[in-house]
């Protein structure tokens, strides 16, 4: 029984991982506001090493629209300005020799809608994680089976990883049209 313990908790934490890598791609992608977060996975040269901006600079939103970039070090601000260029986040950084700014164009109806497709490709890639992890829990299921597991406990094994992965993409739904509803409110 703890070998079947041990295929659901590992099952749960790689569900749970899909789960937090929707929210980081989620959160990549911008609603018309001016977020730190649509910077994270943007990296920099910074003295040869590759370096988070936000470990390289401070991060601010101004307002709902612009986001402040400052450096600690002005010698960074061409690396940073163009790591934000090559990340093709769809905003052009404004330097000032101080500071970068990012001003975010306000979305139009049919970017809202290629956001929304945006959002659901990743949902829809996250459920797929998690049914494969579903695949490979049966698997790791039925060769305990093999191995001398009772049927009774098999069918409750694979009862309990089927509940899991409909709360887990039930989960993924949630956050989707909650990224959604975001996109769309103009």
């Amino acid at each position: 029984m703890n070998d079947v313990k041990s295929v659901m908790n590992d099952a749960e934490m790689h569900m749970k991982k899909a789960l937090d890598h929707l929210e980081f791609e989620l959160s990549r992608v911008r609603a018309g506001k001016a977020s730190p977060d649509m910077l994270k996975g943007v990296f920099i040269d910074y003295y040869g090493v590759k370096t988070p901006i936000d470990q390289a600079a401070n991060i601010n939103s101004m307002d709902a629209k612009t986001l402040i970039i400052k450096p600690w070090d002005k010698s960074m601000l061409e690396a940073i300005e163009k790591a934000i260029m090559a990340a093709n986040l769809g905003v052009t950084p404004q330097n000032d020799g101080e500071m970068i700014r990012i001003v975010l164009p306000a979305l139009t109806e049919e970017r809202r809608k290629e956001l929304v497709k945006v959002v659901k490709k990743e949902a829809e890639n996250a459920r797929v994680a998690i049914r494969n992890i579903r695949r490979d829990a049966m698997h790791h299921v039925k060769k305990l089976l093999e191995d001398g597991l009772s049927e009774d406990d098999e069918k409750r094994a694979e009862e309990g990883i089927q509940k899991m992965t409909d709360r887990y993409v039930s989960m993924v739904e949630k956050h989707v049209d909650a990224k959604e509803k975001d996109i769309l409110t103009v």
